[in-house]
């Protein structure tokens, strides 16, 4: 019972640091990155669908994306979308490819980023922490129905402890590193 529901909170808090490292791909740096398109949603004849569906994303050079509608008809909605979203690039249009450069980020939006990185970071140790939290409190759900006795809550709880103290270091380090490749020019 006790190690169910330590795989539990383990798989539970290696969700939360994957969703960490997917949110963080979004976030622009100086490099073009597909995935920097991730979020954006084009209408599809009137159907709100990912950009990755209706057009090939490819990166020519190490500060151009490549977008390439697979119906001539999204061009111009393709564009729409991109200039509505957050990502600061206006694309350029050359019949059926669209083209965004991104120009190295300044000193000061680099800084932003890096605070909004800061902010996702804390985001997933407080998910951590909640899960560590429904783990002791079914541990102690389980001294309550006197299913274990209060040495194995000690040793759970001990456990689960040290099972939320290497997921917040590894947040930390992807935190960090996320951060490192914000900074470098």
């Amino acid at each position: 019972m006790i190690n169910d529901i330590k795989k539990d909170a383990e798989t539970r808090m290696g969700k939360s640091i994957d969703s960490l490292k997917h949110d963080l791909k979004t976030i622009r740096t100086g490099r073009a990155n597909p995935s920097i398109l991730d979020n954006i949603v084009v209408p599809y004849y009137g159907t709100p669908t990912p950009l990755a569906q209706v057009a090939n994303v490819s990166t020519p050079d190490a500060r151009s994306l490549s977008v390439k509608p697979f119906d001539k008809a999204m061009v111009g909605p393709i564009e729409k979308a991109i200039m509505a979203s957050d990502l600061g690039i206006t694309p350029t249009t050359m019949g059926m490819d669209i083209r965004l450069n991104f120009p190295p980020p300044t000193e000061e939006r680099r800084k932003e980023l890096a605070k909004s990185v800061s902010k996702e970071g804390e985001a997933a140790k407080i998910a951590i922490r909640n899960v560590r939290r429904d783990a002791v409190q079914h541990v102690a759900k389980l001294l309550k129905d006197k299913a274990i006795t209060e040495d194995d809550q000690k040793r759970a709880d001990g456990d689960i402890q040290t099972l939320t103290d290497k997921f917040v270091k590894e947040v930390d380090d992807v935190v960090k590193d996320k951060e490192k490749e914000l900074m470098a020019l």
